[in-house]
């Protein structure tokens, strides 16, 4: 089966995803979450507990691709500029649901679509909502939220997003512009939430990630190995958990005006290389001391590159140094274990320098 073929019959998958990669013992849920821990790293850790997700379908319509799962309800962590601070799980709360976008050409995940959920039970609204651009180490970049609903029976559930206000590049510089909604139907009960897997960790709060779950049906939105990245690779450095890795390219890709190099930086998980997107970057590049670029990397979507951050410097030369500075931490609500990584703390995010080989 081909993947157009998977997508037009997604809305018939279901059950649980896998947890993959976890150690411990996997049960149904307990009666509470453990309590977050006091003392967490600066950075990446392994969470107290991990869940399972059960999918509720996918769906293509015009240039993407939705799928829609649920597990239950989340705590985590929203970011509003240099602002970290945490939901909780409320009394009336049901569900997490999480909804996924992306290409269904490349499957090349889109994270930042502005996407909103609308839920009705016989034709009646339960909730609306625009949903949260997040990071999970399960599952990578996504949208999520609580929801609460009511009682079992069967949902209508549709997601909405707006078009990409991503620049894009090359074969996607005149696609994701316009709106498009999809609906999927919600058969929720309480007693099928509860079989969902969940995981306490022995190792929690010790850095490191768990790894990504098994989702046949869902890309997880996973950047590409440095090897794999087009141009030349330039080298790369962490700042608090984010790999930046900076490739060259002799010409900019279609929908970059000007001439000159293309510096491309993309930015992932120091653990499983998920995309980190919505982040504000700037770069200086000097030689022999004296600067010969200083400016913004901007957000870009391509097919080749992937979601990255870049910028156009009339050339480079060996021995040149690139330091790059986050400027605005990652925009994007994390889930437990990345909430004190990628300016997560009051530290912020340290610079990296590359030297051209």
């Amino acid at each position: 089966m081909n993947r157009r073929e998977l997508l037009r019959t997604g809305a018939a998958v279901a059950g649980a995803m896998s947890l993959t990669g976890c150690s411990g013992l996997v049960e149904t849920r307990p009666a509470g979450v453990p309590p977050v821990i006091e003392d967490r790293p600066d950075g990446v850790y392994k969470p107290t507990h991990v869940e399972g997700m059960a999918m509720i379908g996918t769906e293509t319509t015009g240039d993407y691709a939705f799928g829609l799962t649920y597990s239950y309800p989340h705590r985590f962590w929203n970011v509003n500029g240099d602002s970290v601070s945490r939901t909780d799980i409320e009394a009336d709360d049901a569900v997490h649901l999480m909804a996924s976008v992306w290409d269904p050409e490349t499957e090349t995940v889109l994270p930042e679509t502005g996407l909103s959920i609308e839920i009705y039970r016989d034709d009646s609204l339960v909730s609306q909502e625009v949903i949260y651009p997040m990071l999970s180490q399960p599952m990578g970049t996504h949208y999520g939220a609580n929801f609460g609903l009511d009682g079992d029976g069967t949902y209508t559930v549709l997601l909405s997003v707006g078009g990409v206000s991503t620049r894009r590049t090359g074969a996607f510089r005149d696609r994701f512009d316009d709106p498009a909604t999809v609906e999927f139907p919600f058969d929720y009960s309480e007693a099928a939430k509860n079989e969902i897997e969940f995981e306490q960790l022995a190792d929690a709060g010790t850095p490191g990630a768990i790894q990504p779950m098994s989702m046949a049906a869902l890309p997880n939105g996973v950047a590409p190995a440095e090897s794999a990245l087009p141009g030349t690779a330039l080298g790369s450095g962490l700042s608090n958990d984010a790999r930046l890795v900076v490739t060259a390219l002799e010409s900019p890709p279609a929908g970059v005006d000007g001439d000159g190099i293309y510096l491309a930086v993309s930015a992932r998980t120091r653990y499983n290389r998920m995309v980190i997107p919505a982040m504000g970057l700037a770069g200086t590049l000097t030689r022999d001391g004296e600067t010969v670029f200083d400016g913004e990397f901007t957000r870009t979507i391509d097919p080749d590159l992937e979601y990255h951050y870049g910028a156009l410097v009339d050339d480079i030369e060996s021995g040149d140094e690139l330091t790059l500075s986050v400027t605005v931490q990652p925009q994007v609500a994390r889930h437990e274990g990345y909430e004190t990584a990628f300016g997560g703390l009051d530290d912020g995010m340290s610079d990296v320098t590359v030297r051209v080989p």
